[in-house]
This record gives C-alpha cells, structure tokens and sequence, in this order.
C-alpha cells in the first residue's frame, strides 16, 4: 500500500481521484441511506441552531489566536462573537431568521427556564457560554499553534484522496504533534465521542502520512461539558485504520455500482433531516440521479465534520 502527500488549495480544480472525508464516511458507516442523500443526492439540509452555534465557536477561536498571546482573554472572545455572527449572516443571509421561525425552546430566562422562542441574543449569550466552557479547560495566551483551520490531504493506495479540516495543530519545540477539535456537542455522548475519535484518527493518519509523524495526542476539547479528552495513536493502529478507510470506500463503491444504500436505524435517526424519505419510517427515497461529472468529488468545507 502507497500513500503519497498531496497539496490542495480551496479553490484548485476538482481531483482527479474519488474523495472521502471523515464526516462522509463517518455517514455511511452510521448509515449508508444517509450517506447516499447527502453525497450523491446533495439534498439540502437546513442549518440548526446548534450548527450555526457550533460554526460560530469554532470561527471565534480561530479568530482569538490572531490576537497577541497577553490578550487572548474570555472577554476578548466574548467580543468576537457579535462580528462573525455578523459575517455568517452576510455570507449566509438565511440564517438571520433562523430562531425567529424556529419553534419554541426551553431557553434560560432569569432565575427561571421558560419556553419561548429562541432570539438571536439568546443564541450569542449561549455561544459565549461555551467560550467561557473553553477558558476553564486551556489558556490561549499560553499556546501558540502552528496551523489553524487547515486543510490536509493524502492519496491512499494511488486510489482514494482523503482530506479535511483540522481544527488546530500544536507542534512542540521537539517536533511532537497534538492535533486539537473543538466539539460543542449537539449528539448522544457515546456516538458522538466515537465519531470524534474516528475523524481524529482520520487527520492522524493523513499527518504521518504526508509528514512522516505520528501524532503524540488527539485532543477532544468539550466546551459544554468543559472536558478534555486525550487520545494517543501509534503507527500500527493507523495502518490498521488505514486499511479500515479503503475497505469502507469500496464498500462506497460497491453500493453505488449497485445503486443500493440500505438505512440504518439508530438513536442519532432523531437528529436526521431526512426522516421523511427514509424506509425506516414509512419514506420513499428519491429516485436514484443519473452520474454527474463531479460525482466522485466530495466538497470539503472547514467545520464539516463538527
């Protein structure tokens, strides 16, 4: 087996080889109907909340370390959050009305929860909240990292291009790396955890690929919960993890060769948008498209796979 490194910008043309990131293959290994309606159908899905919230934090941290390191504070972040709501909404106008026409929810109203719609204060005062979660559990006027928000790739086997966004990379004087995601929950625990895990090694596997190093710590970082957790991978596992990946992708190949995507039924079906077509719940999916040029690429966008 061959991997070779691979240098992508954003805006280069389309490769020339089927691509895989870790939140598609992390659909169809939850769920390959999932997966189909997402990757070869590309139906729309409207943006929760939680999604906005979560897209929001992670371009507020982003943001927080182009700062000098003495004024990375938790006011200084709190600040950041009205400007890039601001930018989402300019870059995305729709979700300027995403709480206004959303349905009621339990929201903190004083001393006292209530039920009411959402409003957009609501929704930056619970932004700021889980930015205070993430001063409790690091200090970013004591970090300075090498690369934020970036895009990384690796040709696996000549055959499969895999790539994504890693939230943050810290490289130690000594060269050791610590590959850090920002995870502001939204899923059941255990499933959610598995799945952060399983994009950490994804990115790991694409670092000592493509820079011959294995890195020291993957690092889960829960704002809500104000937790951290610390995953050490070797290279034996990453070429497991590896071999994983391809199997998966032909398993990708072999379903859409036969035009068959079978549900999955689990407890994260109650945060699927796509209940309606699904047969697990009375649905009837679409018909299946005709080939389309860019099929066999997958659009990678930062903060996908949160």
């Amino acid at each position: 087996m061959t991997t070779q490194a691979v240098s992508i910008e954003p805006h280069d043309e389309a490769p020339v080889h089927p691509t895989l990131s870790p939140s598609r293959a992390a659909d169809f290994k939850t769920c390959p109907l999932l997966y189909r309606f997402r990757t070869i159908d590309r139906l729309p899905e409207t943006q929760t909340p939680d999604q906005a919230r979560g897209t929001l934090v992670h371009a507020v941290l982003e943001r927080l370390f182009d700062l000098p390191a003495a004024d990375r504070t938790a006011d200084a972040a709190a600040d950041l959050v009205a400007p890039q709501w601001s930018r989402m909404v300019e870059e995305a106008p729709d979700l300027a009305g995403l709480f206004e026409d959303g349905p009621p929810a339990l929201v903190p109203d004083a001393a006292v929860d209530v039920v009411r719609p959402w409003t957009t204060d609501d929704f930056l005062a619970s932004a700021r909240a889980l930015l205070a979660g993430y001063f409790t559990v690091e200090d970013p006027r004591r970090l300075e990292p090498a690369e934020r928000e970036t895009l990384i790739s690796a040709l696996v086997d000549d055959q499969l291009l895999i790539r994504g966004y890693i939230d943050r990379l810290d490289v130690s004087p000594d060269g050791d790396l610590r590959v850090v995601d920002y995870k502001t929950g939204g899923a059941p625990r255990e499933a959610f955890e598995a799945r952060a895990l399983f994009q950490l090694k994804f990115y790991a596997l694409v670092l000592w690929r493509t820079r011959g190093v294995v890195p020291r710590v993957l690092r889960l970082l829960y704002l809500k919960d104000q937790e951290i957790c610390d995953y050490s991978p070797d290279a034996d596992e990453l070429a497991r993890f590896e071999r994983t990946l391809l199997a998966l992708w032909q398993a990708i190949e072999r379903a859409k060769a036969a035009k068959e995507f079978q549900p999955k039924p689990s407890r994260l079906c109650g945060w699927c948008a796509h209940q309606a077509l699904c047969p697990s719940f009375g649905g009837t999916p679409p018909p299946y498209p005709a080939p389309r040029q860019r099929d066999a690429v997958e659009v990678v966008t930062p903060g996908a796979d949160d």
